[in-house]
């Protein structure tokens, strides 16, 4: 009897816990907290290291066939390095193989415009023309 006793006295101080809660309202955009990645930019200063990093995932991606992930490596690598040509050229080969044609022409052509003496570069011109 006294475990009833108990158990009832402790269900209804729970209840009346329960009853006394306020409803909270789903957050609100600007209230969200700084932990949300889905929400976080990142800002990017030169970072020649991280850009490498990038660079090796995503030619690690682009060999499993994952060219999705390998060309948001690639765009990493060139948001922490502008000047890394590589880079330029991997994310055009990966959109190539995603059929995005206008991205791929686009890195492809900051690859020529980085590297002008490197010995791919001809090959590039050629796919920028249409001949390729």
């Amino acid at each position: 009897m006294a475990r009833f006793q108990i158990t009832f006295l402790s269900c209804a101080l729970l209840g009346a816990a329960l009853w006394g809660q306020q409803k909270t309202s789903p957050p609100k955009p600007g209230d969200l907290k700084e932990e949300d990645a889905t929400l976080a930019t990142t800002e990017y200063a030169f970072n020649p290291l991280q850009a490498e990093k990038e660079l090796k995932v995503g030619n690690f991606y682009f060999k499993k066939g994952s060219y999705k992930a390998a060309a948001g490596r690639f765009r990493e690598a060139t948001k922490w390095n502008p000047t890394l040509a590589e880079a330029f050229l991997r994310l055009g080969e990966a959109e190539e193989k995603l059929k995005n044609t206008k991205e791929a022409k686009a890195a492809f052509s900051k690859f020529v415009e980085l590297a002008p003496g490197d010995k791919r570069c001809e090959e590039i011109k050629r796919k920028l023309a249409g001949k390729g």
